[in-house]
Parts: C-alpha cells; structure tokens; sequence
C-alpha cells in the first residue's frame, strides 16, 4: 500500500464518496489508487473552478464533504472563486491538492508555487504531508476538520513522493463534533426580548433554515409577531409549499434600510447583521438602524435549531407555525416571455422535492416570487457573490441526490464562466435542468455602473458590460457539451420544453431569450 492508496482508503472510511477532480501529473498515484479502493465516486470536471463548484453543491445536499483533486497551486488556484463561495456557504469540502516531490522542491520548477498562500484564504484547516506514513493520518484530520460546525474547508497539499512511496495502513475515522450547545443565558435573553412589545426580526441561517428550524421560528412567530428572515444569498432554504415562508433581505443597501428601518430588536441565529455588498457613495454600507438591539441566539457554530425549538418553548408559542405557505401554481402564461412569466412556468411545473440553483441574477425575481408557494423544494444561492457557481453547484447537487429534479437558473453571462459543468453533467447522466436566461448583458453590472456614480458612460465602458458581438448561442454550446438543449422565444415554447424536462431524466438545457 502506497501513500496515495492508505489515503482514498482512509477518506472513504471517513465517509468520503465522491472525488470532484482535475488531475495532473504530480496526483497520478492518488488517480491509480482510485481503482484499487472501493466506494470512492471519480467525476472528472474540464476546470478546477467546475469541480469546486460541483464539491460545494454536492456538500450542501449531502451535508458532509466531497473530496476535490487539484493540481498543483495553480490548479487550486484555478478552483478559488468557487471555493470562497463555499466557504460563505460553510460547505464541508476536503482539497487533495498535489504538489512536487518533496526532494524536488529545492529546484524551483515551473510549476512550482505557494500553495499555503493560495489556500489559507478560503482554508479553514490546511497542511502538507511530510511522510507516506502519515498521510492517512493527515487525511483523517481533513475529514474531521471540514465537518467543524458549521462546516469549513480543509485543504489537505500531498508531495508526490508521499503519495508514492510505501505507507503502513489507512487511519481510523476520527470521531465527529457536533454542534455547540447554545447557552441558557441566550435562550432567556432572547425569550425576554420577544415579550417586551418591540419590533422583532430573527435574521436566520445554516441548518436553521430547514424544516425544523423553519417551524420553531414559525410557532415563534405566531406568539409574537416577530418577522422571520433570511440573509439575501442563503447557503440552503427550504421553502414552498407546507413550509414556514421567510422574509430574505433585499440586495440594495437602501432597499436593507427601508426593509429594516422599523427593526427595534434583531435577534441572530447563525447569522450576522446584514450590511450592503459594496460601498456606494452616499448610501450606507450598515444598514440595521443605529437604535436598535442585536442580540446573538445562536452563532454559526452553535445549535441553531435547538436554540430556536428552546426560545419557542420558553415563550409558550404554540405548536402551530405562522406564516405557512399553502400550494399555490401560477396559471400557465400565454404570449410574452420574460423573466416573469418563465418564473411562473417554473413554478407552476416544478415536482415535489426539487432542488434549485439559483444563479438568475437580475433574471431570478420572477422566478423567486413565483416559486414561493409552489410544491416544497430546496434552494441554493450565490453565497460569496462569485459568479460562475450556478451550474457547478447544480451539478454537485445532482450527485447528492439522484432521485430528485435539479433545476439550475442562469444569467448567460455567468454561466459561461463554468459552462464546462455541462459536459460533466452530460457524462455522468445527471439529472439537471438548466435553464438559461439570455439578455446578452451583464445587466446587473450595467445597474452598477449607475449606483456607483461612474458618470456618462461611453461606448468603450458600455462595450465592457454586454455580451453581443458576436451573440452566445446557449443551444450550440450544449449540444456541444453533450447535452440536448434547446432555444425558446414565447411562453408556450418554454412552457412545453419545460414540462417535457421535468418527466424525463438526464440533463436539458432550454436557453430562454429575453
């Protein structure tokens, strides 16, 4: 047994299925290895940012960690963007990221580069093996270290020599750690802030967002009024039908303030207080009035759930939530396609149990309004703001869960920062629908080009922020990838080329034009 095998011997006792990679020489070992050890999944992604986003979707569905297999520092770097996505996720993903040969290193090859320097940002836990005899070992702590509560990134840097030479045996599974118990103190300053008649909002996020977070802040809710909310970009809600309806927070600084400006008290969990994405000259960046009380229920790392199910109970709420989104499917449009009526048609075909990515953009407010009350579904946001993760992370989400529709919403603009996740997609027959929503812009940066006061903007500027000249054909690329796809102009198209993918398996691509 070598390195590289008590290794993939070790994750996968771990509890490690899947390995999301794009390989180079210095990971060969760790690539044969793959063949000699049951129940490790190898998906191949064509771009290291493709298999960090597919790590990260697979993370959140599955709740524990995929390993990704990058080469070298400029492979992981390639991998960075969706990896700080994952990170504001706080999606539990294991980085097997090679390097030269530790004898090797003292030449400085091309390839050579500071892969400490490149993982620390979006790095909970990082190390590099010294040994073949301890590389088990070192892979143990990763898996442990990226199920920290409430989940990080463990990047784990494997010299080729380490991955080569003999080794002993694989490590034993080191034992989880559960979430943090939240404080008594907490749960009664937070019972007796919600009897004093204040304006409340509990801003929520992590495993408090799912069903049984849902219902307590629900029943809290009944009892005292208090307005129930999420973050803008939410690592996993479960919303829809039978589900306790949650109030997101605008993206706009100004839209934040108007939103919250009557907040006397904001109470926590898991969250942090909401502040504007970018500064813009004359708006506020810290947007929770001045006046009123914060107050922590819960940190990230603590129990959420448990916290919200305790204050419910201190309070007498009752067992029944507030704010139960009963089903409601739009009618079926007719005639004009816009962002609107698509999201209507999504809503009025989506199954039960789905799964959403969600990176529309500007596109995405018809499809969110629309969805609210359709049949109970979970959604995936663009955490960190990277653009590029939509279709990785629908792919990832896929493998988690291949007896569930996985829907993937997409500005075209984004989308092609990671369009090789269709090829992915395409070769491991995964269920996904990924409908691409075409302006031909990036509109949302044409928005911000006003917001931030940049004045008079001439052709060279507005030539930046549009995609024409020559036009994306979404069908081509597709079919280029492996996948059927298709174009759609009215709502009848779309609502045929739709409900035609959501009774079929595998992936389908409907480029929408808008």
């Amino acid at each position: 047994m070598n390195g590289a095998e008590s290794l993939v011997r070790t994750l996968v006792d771990s509890g490690v299925e899947v390995c999301f990679s794009n390989p180079g020489t210095s990971e060969m070992h760790f690539v044969a290895a793959l063949d000699k050890v049951e129940g490790m999944r190898a998906i191949l992604g064509l771009f290291e940012g493709a298999v960090t986003g597919m790590a990260d979707g697979y993370g959140r569905m599955a709740e524990k960690p995929a390993a990704t297999l990058l080469h070298l520092g400029p492979g992981l770097a390639n991998g960075l963007a969706n990896l700080h996505n994952a990170r504001r996720a706080s999606t539990p993903i294991v980085n097997i990221v090679g390097d030269h040969a530790t004898y090797h290193a003292q030449y400085d090859a091309p390839l050579a580069s500071d892969i400490f320097g490149f993982a620390r940002p979006v790095s909970g836990w990082v190390h590099a093996s010294t040994s073949p005899k301890t590389v088990a070992a070192d892979g143990a702590r990763a898996v442990h270290a990226a199920m920290q509560p409430p989940g990080q990134i463990a990047t784990l840097i494997l010299p080729a020599d380490t991955a080569w030479l003999d080794a002993e045996h694989p490590a034993p599974k080191l034992p989880p750690t559960q979430p943090a118990a939240v404080s008594a103190s907490a749960v009664d300053a937070a019972a007796k802030a919600l009897k004093n008649g204040k304006k409340t909002a509990i801003l929520i996020r992590g495993q408090a967002l799912k069903e049984r977070g849902l219902n307590a802040a629900g029943r809290i809710a009944a009892k005292s009024g208090a307005r129930i909310m999420c973050d803008t970009f939410t690592p996993r809600l479960q919303r829809g039908a039978g589900r306790v309806a949650v109030e997101r927070i605008p993206y706009f600084a100004e839209q934040m303030v108007e939103t919250l400006a009557n907040v006397e008290q904001l109470i926590l969990v898991g969250s942090k207080p909401p502040v504007s994405f970018f500064a813009y000259p004359g708006k506020p960046s810290w947007c929770t009035p001045d006046s009123a009380d914060i107050l922590y229920l819960a940190h990230p790392h603590e129990d959420g759930v448990a916290a919200l199910e305790a204050v419910a109970d201190a309070v007498a709420a009752p067992k029944e939530p507030a704010h139960v989104a009963a089903l409601a499917k739009p009618d079926l449009p007719k005639g004009n396609l816009d962002q609107f009526t698509a999201g209507a048609i999504v809503a009025h075909y989506l199954p039960d149990n789905a799964v959403i990515s969600d990176e529309a953009a500007t596109s995405g407010i018809g499809s969110a309004i629309a969805t609210a009350t359709a049949a109970p579904h979970d959604h995936l946001s663009l955490t960190g703001g990277a653009i590029g993760q939509g279709l990785p992370l629908a792919t990832g989400a896929a493998v988690a869960c291949p007896d569930r529709k996985v829907v993937c919403l997409h500005g075209d603009g984004g989308a092609m920062y990671t369009l090789q996740a269709l090829w992915t997609q395409a070769r491991e027959k995964l269920d996904v629908t990924n409908v691409i929503f075409a302006n031909r812009s990036y509109a949302i940066l044409n928005i911000e080009l006003m917001r931030v006061g940049a004045e008079n903007p001439g052709p060279k500027a507005l030539s930046m922020l549009d995609l024409h000249n020559p036009e994306l054909n979404w069908v081509q690329l597709g079919q280029g990838m492996g996948v059927e796809s298709v174009r759609v102009e009215t709502a009848e198209e779309f609502a045929d080329a739709f409900a035609s993918a959501m009774k079929a398996k595998g992936p389908r691509l409907i480029e929408v034009m808008l």
